[in-house]
């Protein structure tokens, strides 16, 4: 499939991106609540599940299956929480639909539905995050890697993210043929 800019909201991910169909994308994720922690989103950046197209709806949920079996083997977990925040409302923090895929394992967080606080509290909210990394860059005018004290999950560098991004598309790869 031909390259072309890709984008998460107004964040652009292409190098993040290691899956992509005609109408889905899987990126890595800036601030993994565990390690393997991915986001799969339709390429239309639309904002809520409900104004996607039957089509991508279809391709999206197929995606989510085939990147959360890939996670599964490669990160050796026994399940994953699968969600989707639809809306601000929901602590949906970019207005662009996306699926968590988290891969788990038991005893992974003291109780097992500690995932969902982590996702919807400010360690959560990557676009709030991504907003403030942006504007810092273009104040500073140079790129660095940015600790933010307020949250509690340091963000990863590019670097890290990058190669996330090419080990999982190697494993995609593996199950059907390259799709980027």
């Amino acid at each position: 499939m031909a390259s072309s800019e890709l984008f998460f909201g107004p964040f652009k991910v292409t190098t993040q991106a290691f899956y992509r169909t005609r109408l889905s994308m899987a990126i890595v994720n800036i601030k993994p609540i565990l390690p393997g922690h991915v986001l799969v989103c339709p390429v239309r950046p639309v904002a809520r599940y409900k104004d996607m197209t039957s089509e991508e709806v279809m391709d999206h949920a197929l995606t989510v299956q085939k990147v959360a079996k890939v996670i599964e083997r490669v990160y050796g977990t026994t399940g994953a929480t699968i969600a989707i925040q639809d809306g601000a409302s929901a602590g949906q923090s970019v207005p662009h639909v996306h699926t968590h895929i988290i891969p788990r394992k038991l005893n992974d967080f003291p109780s097992i539905d500690d995932v969902y606080t982590k996702l919807e509290g400010p360690e959560g909210n990557v676009g709030q995050f991504q907003e403030f990394q942006r504007q810092r860059k273009i104040i500073e005018g140079q790129k660095k890697e940015l600790v933010v004290e307020s949250m509690n999950r340091p963000p990863r560098t590019m670097e890290d993210m990058e190669e996330e991004t090419r080990m999982l598309a190697n494993e995609l790869e593996k199950e059907d043929g390259p799709k980027l």
